[in-house]
């Protein structure tokens, strides 16, 4: 049962000073304790004696690991408020933040509202709309009852074949710099006062965030998922370190360690990045959580000698370890390991110190259980069908200058849609959508391309859509004012993204053809990065868009290409002409793109 509550528990008293509060519930903790609070757990292995019994710090919900599918928010701030029950049930009822990959609005819960991925949100360069996109998020998410979203991921981006790519702003620091604004709308806005590096939240209308993943993720060589990023201190702190420093300045709460090296180093055992860069240098007060079993990458092979990767993760400075479910031989060996004394116990104190610095930060010991007054905010479409508009990049417009294709004619008779992402919301939202890696189909609720152009057009026009082309259908082309052609990538997230070939699949650079020989055609690419555009591809279509993936407000999409707003989206990564030239390097003599970054017509310019 919890510690019965008097005068002399300072940490209780919610007048008393963070600093006080925490040094005062650490002087009353045990050794198991301690290392309960720095050991996050995957809600499938949460029970509420394992939470209680073994004194959890954090619970999360991996990637499409729901209460159960197709569960709405309330079912998940059921499921959370009974896990903090548990927690609070323990000794010194210390709550757990629970934690989840919301990293383009709620996109775990079914009915959230889905936002542009991150690349097309750095195709918008609106700081202010990333923030404000940030603020609706953190009204979702803590409607579900979470506390804490693993975002936003600041990676610079090095070469598009990274299947991450989409999680990236863009390919230069500045880019990615401005658009850490994410951290402002999910936590609020510190006041000028705030002190640089601590933890900061606004209020029960904000989450926690988390910058991730540090450092370097974005700059692996050859673009491989947990890879190795080859540079020079001065490089990386010039590029990938940069962003941090914006975060930090936010006053983010929590930082996540890189499954990648720094020239061969891997990032969960780098004591001089981890611990002398970010805590020290940048000043850093919040905490530091590993990645997913992120520990277990420090050894080879992965997952040997477990042991000995505790050992070398939390003396680098690992404060909480993303277990997720091997929990008792992380709490057996950490235990083993302090009282050995090979991680020494003033290292336990600082990480579990950080951890509860930013549990009182977020106000968790006052309200501890979810809104429900909050429920009602879910479903913030308006916001996010700004964002679609914006992200937009016209890479052409009519195949001469003096002709612009664009904006189409919305009282056309008959028009023809064609291709797999035109009426597939999967496809048209990527991945982490409902799962780690997405799914193709109405996995959720929006409104798909082709919702949006039979939305947009006039009573009198007839939209045809047809996955691939018929026969029949090119052969009475003469018939249809014109096509849009929606193609691209299917949903992916990780590794499964990685990429050295980069064409569009589907057989793609044959519909679009085939359609654009027989009528005047916009392309509608929706991808996570550039793509291979064939020569024919850009020779015979009238128009086409890098529509990244847009998430659930396929409005957003049709707002632009019939006229009501014009295109504003430049590219925030270059556009390669073949995949042997990469990676590209904006700055080098050599440079030359098929599109540089920056670019973008507008419906006026061809």
């Amino acid at each position: 049962m919890p510690e019965t509550d008097d005068s002399s528990c300072v940490y209780k008293n919610r007048d008393a000073p963070v600093e006080a509060r925490v040094k005062d519930l650490l002087s009353r903790m045990t050794l198991p304790e301690k290392i309960g609070q720095m050991t996050q757990i995957e809600r499938s292995v949460a029970s509420p004696q394992v939470i209680t019994h073994s004194f959890i710090g954090s619970v999360q919900s991996g990637a499409g690991s729901w209460p159960f599918e197709d569960a709405k928010s309330s079912d998940w701030a059921d499921m959370i408020d009974g896990f903090q029950r548990s927690a609070l049930a323990s000794r010194l009822g210390i709550p757990i933040i629970y934690g989840t990959d919301a990293v383009h609005g709620n996109n775990n819960v079914y009915g959230a509202t889905v936002f542009p991925h991150n690349i097309g949100l750095g195709a918008t360069r609106d700081a202010d709309l990333v923030r404000r996109i940030g603020a609706a998020t953190a009204l979702e998410v803590r409607a579900s009852g979470v506390h804490w979203t693993f975002a936003p991921c600041v990676a610079v981006l090095g070469d598009p074949r990274w299947g991450r790519c989409y999680e990236s702003y863009g390919e230069a620091a500045k880019i990615v710099c401005e658009m850490s604004s994410l951290i402002s709308g999910l936590q609020g806005e510190p006041p000028e006062e705030h002190p640089n590096g601590y933890p900061f939240l606004a209020g029960r209308n904000n989450v926690v965030a988390c910058a991730k993943h540090f450092v370097g993720d974005g700059g692996t060589d050859k673009g491989l998922s947990e890879g190795n990023t080859i540079a020079s201190y001065e490089d990386l702190e010039k590029i990938h370190v940069a962003p941090y420093l914006n975060c930090i300045s936010q006053g983010v709460c929590t930082v996540m360690a890189s499954f990648s090296s720094w020239n061969e180093s891997r990032l969960h055992s780098d004591y001089f990045l981890l611990t002398e860069v970010l805590k020290q240098k940048l000043g850093f007060k919040g905490f530091l959580v590993s990645d997913w079993d992120g520990l277990e990458t420090i050894s080879k092979p992965e997952g040997s000698n477990y042991r000995n990767c505790v050992k070398l993760g939390i003396n680098a400075g690992i404060d909480m370890v993303m277990v997720p479910f091997k929990y008792e031989q992380f709490i057996q060996d950490m235990t083993d390991l302090v009282e050995s004394g090979e991680i020494p116990m003033a290292r336990v104190n600082d990480a579990v110190e950080r951890i509860l610095r930013v549990k009182f930060v977020a106000g968790l010991f006052e309200h501890p259980f979810s809104d429900r007054s909050l429920l009602g905010t879910v479903g913030c479409k308006r916001v996010a069908r700004e964002a679609v508009r914006k992200s937009l990049v016209l890479l052409k417009n009519g195949k001469n200058a003096n002709t612009p294709f664009l904006p189409l004619d919305r009282n056309a008779k008959r028009i023809l849609v064609v291709g797999m992402h035109a009426n597939d919301l999967g496809n048209q939202c990527g991945g982490w959508t409902k799962t780690k890696s997405g799914q193709s189909g109405r996995i959720t609720i929006g409104t798909t391309l082709l919702d949006a152009i039979k939305a947009a057009v006039g009573d009198k026009t007839e939209v045809i859509y047809e996955k691939t082309p018929t026969k029949e259908t090119l052969a009475s082309s003469e018939g249809f004012s014109y096509a849009i052609v929606a193609v691209g990538e299917p949903p992916y997230a990780e590794m499964k993204g990685d990429n050295s070939e980069l064409t569009i699949p589907f057989k793609s650079n044959n519909i679009i053809t085939a359609v654009a020989e027989k009528m005047p055609t916009l392309v509608i690419l929706f991808s996570g990065r550039p793509m291979v555009l064939e020569p024919t591809v850009l020779e015979k279509t009238e128009a086409l868009v890098a529509a990244w993936f847009p998430g659930t407000e396929g409005q957003g999409i049709t707002d632009v290409i019939f006229g009501n707003y014009d295109f504003k989206g430049k590219l925030p990564v270059s556009w390669f002409k073949r995949v042997d030239q990469l990676p590209l390097n904006a700055d080098a003599d050599s440079y030359d793109p098929l599109f540089p970054i920056g670019f973008g017509l507008t419906s006026n310019s061809g």
